[in-house]
């Protein structure tokens, strides 16, 4: 493991390599414990490095058994080679070959990064710097690469054996129990996109022809038995790939397109070029383990990882610091494709949440950092929510400013001149810039530095005139007063007491945008015949914090009225963390100002609880505790937050019982109706199962009853949990049964047992931290497998604020010795658990010193890893 001190890489500082690797020849000769990997690498010097520069090539963890050059040993004065790199002090300055051979041991290795075996199955991760963990290489992503690999294993154990591109031959090794298959992929890549699989596994697959008339079999490899499981996933890829032609116009470029599920899966899937490797979680699912929720996720990640193919793999990074530049733009294709898929309104919603929940707070705490960061110590720690979301959020606007058809000509400019190559965000909007003759320059700023804008708004209304103003100023916090105005595209609507208005115009306002490009700026309306409320950030166009002067009158009307549906829920938000931060601040009194909101809910749902259950679901669902603590931004007490919202899911459940009931009613399913994971039916199941959080939360009682009833009759997994959920916060034997049938009936399902561990770290109680220690004592815990420990002590830290940030530190304590626990098998996983810590400076005095004791304690610890030291020290220094 990598425990020296982090040497901090800058963006400044890239120079391209001294040396390219142009083809690369892999043998591998898989073995439990004793793999051998012979590597031969065609070099020469690039013409952009330094001439005569020696040959460095990265190794992590590595056993050199023999090298050679053009076929002849070494001096022993001409290399030094050890673990962790290999130097040829003195290469030729011509093309020459490097035969390299290295021995691994793949059940070892636990750290889940370059080849490893899962559940008996040999795969590999190496992204971001992981195939230096099976041969010595350039290991960095402007380093091309045309690819062939052998693998060879014992038939019996892996009768299996996939690699990248296309299959070029396989057969029996003559006199063994052995076999062998070859691979070749004629596109050039980087190492990171490297992918190996051999083992046990069963397979779907079926045909598809690409637009341009290539025969493409789709498979999706998985564990012996779950074959039934791979159909929506397999179907996935397949609407991907055509979704992606008709959007983007992009094609697929092999014969074969393989997904491989595998166990044991440090990350959510990997887009290794031909060959996917997925973590299970986003490959399996049947209507008897998958929650609606699961099957949004597999359809979405699977598109993720497909669209890579192009953003990502085609047009690769230049360095890691362009990470945003494959990452946030293939977040913003599937969030297109997933919009196309179910409803764009309601998958907006979702979006905007998840921003909220993991990106807004990471930008106002100490691991902020812009969407393309300056400089990093260990960039394992950079995959994360501002480079995904954020840096989606980016080519979102674009889209806005420059309109859609201005974006599509943008997106086939930027394939076209960067096709093969590995690119900069520069070269992304150089793209744009050339299809718009319009100066992205200013634009870039987005990229460039950290932190949440906020814009003031502020409307006048002239009835005289009959024009309405609206002025706006932006602010960057901790930007700094020489920091440029960013380009801010404002989308921008009026709504009237009975409907949006479409008679007003203004000048700069194109296509229902408004773009703010200077610290203050106004935009006036004409022909306004009554004072309106505006609109602001339709569908939100910008991911900025709004800081507007509407009441909650203002807020009903958009509630009723606004055509936006985002701005629609945007109201009901606004309006409920109103009324739960007046009660944290102890500025209001028991159920004042919640009844016109009752009666506004209690309106909408008549109007949209059957027409569009899965939006009305989306409204009826409350802001969550954390973004209550992240709208009153310091001194944060868990416990009021937690008190306030309480209070008002209780007020809800109260004052609307009866529409609750008598949706539940009729958006039941009848008897012996099939399961259908579509939009349409997964909306109706949310909208019955938020009544159901809401009736519980007024009448535990009632809940119960309610709760055991839909378990006792779920015919799929999404009734089953959130029966189950809703029992989990209620406390007593009720509870404590119907956690022990689900353990028992599902003892078997890893994935669904992983929900049984969610559900109970996220119960709001004193005992949890003391259940939880109990149930890492289970025999279904292990700390080797990833999704096991996110399920328990991740769920606990990052979705149980008040047991996690107990007074008394005691959950605290908890998560630091699962880090320390972990850090020295996969430090990766320990280094995400020890985000959950971020925003600490922002808890109340008792708290936040526990919360420093924690993590003090943890960077106190010898030996600690790269990926553990980075996030500690950027916390404290915070």
């Amino acid at each position: 493991m990598r425990t020296e001190t982090p040497t901090t890489v800058r963006l400044e500082d890239y120079r391209p390599s001294d040396h390219l690797i142009d083809r690369v020849e892999l043998d591998v000769h898989l073995d439990p414990h004793d793999t051998r990997v012979t590597a031969t690498l065609a070099l020469r010097p690039n013409p952009a490095g330094r001439a005569g520069a020696p040959l460095v090539l990265d190794g992590d963890d590595l056993t050199l058994l023999a090298l050679e050059l053009d076929g002849q040993a070494l001096a022993p004065d001409a290399v030094r080679a050890d673990a962790s790199g290999l130097t040829l002090h003195r290469p030729p300055q011509r093309p020459f070959t490097l035969r390299i051979e290295t021995r691994l041991d793949p059940t070892a290795n636990t750290r889940l990064m370059g080849l490893y075996r899962s559940n008996g199955v040999y795969c590999t991760q190496c992204e971001a710097d992981g195939f230096r963990r099976i041969t010595y290489f350039l290991d960095r992503p402007d380093v091309l690469s045309v690819y062939t690999t052998r693998i060879e294993a014992q038939r019996e154990a892996a009768p299996i054996l996939l690699g990248n591109g296309n299959p070029v031959e396989a057969g029996a090794v003559p006199g063994t129990d052995r076999h062998y298959a070859v691979w070749h992929d004629p596109l050039p890549k980087p190492a990171y996109l490297f992918a190996l699989v051999g083992g046990r596994l069963d397979r779907v697959a079926k045909p598809f022809t690409t637009m341009e008339g290539r025969a493409v079999e789709i498979a999706v490899y998985v564990e012996p038995g779950k074959a039934d499981r791979a159909a929506y996933a397999l179907d996935a890829v397949e609407r991907s790939m055509a979704w992606d032609e008709t959007a983007f116009g992009r094609a697929y470029d092999l014969d074969v397109f393989n997904v491989v599920a595998v166990s044991d899966f440090n990350m959510g899937a990997m887009e290794n070029k031909g060959l996917n490797i997925f973590n299970d979680k986003y490959v399996l699912a049947s209507p008897e383990t998958a929650t609606d929720g699961d099957y949004a996720a597999i359809e979405a990640i699977i598109a993720h990882e497909y669209f890579h193919n192009w953003s990502g793999n085609r047009v690769t990074c230049r360095d890691w610091f362009q990470l945003c530049l494959k990452e946030g733009l293939t977040v913003f294709r599937d969030q297109e494709f997933s919009s196309d898929m179910r409803s764009r309104a309601v998958h907006r919603i979702a979006e905007v949440r998840n921003l909220r929940a993991r990106q807004f707070p990471e930008d106002a705490g100490p691991l902020a950092h812009p969407v393309r960061p300056k400089q990093y110590a260990e960039i394992n720690n950079f995959y994360t929510a501002t480079v995904y979301e954020k840096g989606a959020e980016i080519v979102r606007m674009l889209r806005t400013l420059i309109g859609e058809t201005a974006f599509r000509a943008g997106m086939d400019r930027y394939f076209a001149d960067n096709d093969g190559t590995a690119a900069t965000v520069e070269d992304f909007l150089d793209a744009f810039a050339a299809v718009t003759g319009r100066d992205l320059s200013r634009f870039a700023e987005w990229y460039e530095r950290p932190g949440t804008p906020r814009v003031a708004v502020s409307g006048t209304y002239d009835p005289a005139a009959r024009t309405y103003r609206l002025a706006f100023r932006q602010t960057r916090p901790g930007a700094g007063a020489d920091a440029p105005p960013l380009v801010i595209p404002i989308g921008l609507g009026l709504v009237g007491p009975d409907g949006p208005l479409d008679g007003p115009c203004a000048e700069r306002v194109e296509d229902g945008v408004f773009v703010l490009e200077t610290a203050e700026d106004a935009v006036t309306f004409e022909n306004v015949a009554a004072e309106p409320v505006p609109s602001l950030f339709c569908a939100f166009s910008a991911p900025v914090r709004v800081e507007s002067t509407l009441d909650d009158d203002a807020r009903l009307i958009l509630l009723r009225h606004d055509p936006d549906s985002f701005n629609r829920w945007e109201a009901a938000q606004r309006i409920a963390l109103g009324l739960m931060t007046d009660q944290v601040r102890g500025e209001t009194a028991g159920d004042a100002g919640a009844d016109d909101f009752v009666i506004a809910l209690g309106a909408f749902l008549d109007a949209e609880g059957l027409r569009d259950p899965a939006f009305a679901a989306q409204v009826l669902a409350l802001p969550s505790e954390g973004d209550l603590a992240d709208e009153i931004g310091t001194e944060i007490d868990p416990d009021a937050i937690s008190s306030a919202r309480r209070h008002l899911r209780r007020r809800l459940g109260t004052g609307l019982r009866d529409r609750l009931l008598s949706l539940r009613a009729a958006l039941a399913e009848p008897e012996g109706t099939p399961f259908s994971p579509d939009a349409a039916a997964a909306g109706r199941r949310a909208l019955r199962n938020a009544a159901l959080d809401l009736i519980a939360a007024a009448d535990p009682e009632a809940g119960t009853v309610l709760a055991q009833a839909q378990i006792a009759r779920a015919t799929n997994m999404t009734d089953r949990l959130a029966g189950l959920a809703t029992l989990a916060l209620l406390p007593g034997e009720a509870r404590e049964a119907a956690l022990s049938a689900f353990a028992e009936r599902y003892a078997s399902e890893p994935l669904v047992l992983d929900k049984w561990f969610a559900i109970q770290a996220m119960i709001p109680e004193d005992g949890t931290v003391a259940r939880i220690r109990r149930l890492q004592g289970h025999p279904a815990f292990a700390h080797t497998n990833p999704n096991r420990v996110r399920s328990l002590v991740g769920s606990f830290s990052l979705a149980n604020p008040t047991q996690f940030n107990r007074a008394d530190g005691a959950g605290y304590a908890l998560v630091a010795e699962t880090v320390l626990a972990l850090d020295g098998t996969n430090p990766q996983v320990a280094a995400r658990l020890m985000t959950a810590f971020g925003p600490w400076r922002r808890l109340e005095p008792v708290r936040r010193a526990a919360a420093e004791t924690a993590l003090r304690r943890i960077a106190a610890t010898p030996g600690l890893s790269r990926d553990v030291t980075d996030i500690g020290t950027r916390s404290l220094a915070g």
